[in-house]
């Protein structure tokens, strides 16, 4: 599993501006059962994004997509982690 720990580096205004392209790349990676949940952190300097994948360069791939990414309005730090507990109903999900 990875976190996905998104540091806006412009000013709000202009991160609104690509907002809905961001949350359509979400999307799409929750119907592909790669993003598991995700955020914004509070008070709204980023946010986080819980996925699963089966390494760093997939992640690092599928960010490039992301318009936060390619507009460069996020610096972007993945996290790789081992679950070694979890809630039971993620049983499933962390077996795909």
């Amino acid at each position: 599993m990875f976190i996905i720990d998104l540091n806006y580096i412009v000013p709000l205004e202009r991160l609104d501006a690509y907002m809905a392209d961001h949350v359509k790349f979400l999307r799409k990676y929750y119907k592909l059962n790669v993003f598991v949940a995700s955020g914004r952190k509070v008070p709204r300097t980023g946010g986080i994004i819980l996925a699963l994948a089966d390494s760093k360069e997939d992640i690092e791939n599928i960010l490039k997509e992301d318009p936060f990414y390619s507009h460069k309005l996020a610096e972007f730090t993945i996290t790789q982690f081992l679950t070694s507990q979890y809630h039971p109903e993620l049983k499933e999900l962390l077996k795909g």
